[in-house]
């Protein structure tokens, strides 16, 4: 066994210094010389990816490289690497609107666009909480979406004022071809249109009696001031808080955002993520428009099996990972 030295992602969005989960992690492991109360701890990465690879306390050596010449390590299925990639998450703020290509989609978009897509491998991942854990996931089923953006007079008019909105009620495939006609128009309208309408929204809604929803909007717009249209996304998925134990799989082309709270995060070996609100980094609106499933159902909770006293076994249908749970108290 080798002690390790993980690495740690300072994003914006993460929880600042003691507040952290993943800065209790680097004080007790001595991942780092301290903590710095001011800075924002986001994430925990345990694995061998470029980004943010792993290293033996002992040599300062790459977990990759000690893999690669000591392929015993692993088992024979990893391929001499390791095909999965462990995070503990410490959520202060809203992350990104994303989504996940296919393995396919995914070697397109590396070979076009390495810069934005560094991985030629698809993302798969499942999130279990550690504490409340609030995330948008998937999108609403049919009759609340059309509820909802009947109710938002400001969104469906970049929308072309919503004339085919009744279409979400249809059967599949036509419900399906709505809302990706709908949702495509909406995200890819022009930025100062987006902006009007989210300001027009936003002061509305602020006048009428608070709800679950029109306060998490209102929160959003704080969050990311300026007319970000990911403000309009809980609008159209689902939104829910996972409690400690509970867990959600995110396959791919599934539309989803965390929004607080910590959690474990296990998924294939890539860093592959299509943005397309809710950030100050690279969107590509275009290209997740394209890729979603536009499945609607309710939030999609992932059950697990227990396999013994006190072990919980998540185990998802991809096979880079499997998430085992023992409580030892």
């Amino acid at each position: 066994m080798h002690k390790l030295i993980c690495a740690v992602q300072k994003y914006s969005w993460g929880k600042p210094g003691s507040c952290s989960t993943v800065a209790a992690l680097v004080k007790e492991g001595h991942h780092a010389a301290y903590v710095d109360e001011e800075k924002p701890y986001a994430e925990f990465w345990m694995g061998v990816h470029p980004n943010g690879p792993a290293k033996l306390v002992e040599t300062s050596e790459d977990l990759s490289n000690r893999i690669k010449h000591h392929p015993e390590l692993v088992a024979d299925h990893e391929n001499g690497t390791l095909q999965f990639l462990f995070k503990v998450l410490s959520v202060q703020q809203a992350l990104s609107v994303q989504s996940h290509p296919t393995k396919e989609e995914a070697a397109v978009l590396h070979a076009k666009d390495p810069v934005h897509y560094p991985d030629p491998n698809h993302k798969p991942e499942m999130a279990i909480a550690l504490t409340d854990f609030e995330l948008l996931c998937g999108f609403r089923p049919a009759k609340e979406i059309y509820e909802n953006l009947k109710g938002a007079p400001e969104v469906l008019s970049l929308a072309g004022g919503g004339d085919d909105l009744k279409s979400l009620l249809d059967e599949e495939p036509a419900a399906k071809a709505t809302l990706k006609k709908i949702f495509t128009k909406i995200w890819s309208s022009a930025p100062e249109e987006i902006a009007q309408a989210v300001l027009k929204f936003v002061e509305r809604i602020k006048q009428e009696p608070s709800s679950k929803l029109n306060d998490l909007i209102i929160r959003l717009d704080r969050e990311y001031p300026g007319g970000d249209v990911g403000v309009f996304a809980p609008l159209l998925l689902n939104y829910f808080t996972l409690k400690p134990g509970q867990a959600t799989f995110l396959g791919p082309n599934q539309p989803h955002a965390y929004l607080s709270g910590d959690c474990i995060e296990c998924m294939a070996c890539s860093d592959n993520t299509i943005r397309a609100g809710l950030t100050p980094k690279f969107k590509d609106i275009q290209t997740l428009c394209s890729n979603l499933t536009y499945a609607m159902s309710g939030p999609p909770l992932f059950a697990h099996t227990d396999v013994a006293p006190g072990t919980q076994l998540y185990a998802p249908p991809v096979p880079e990972f499997a998430v085992q749970a023992v409580n030892v108290s």
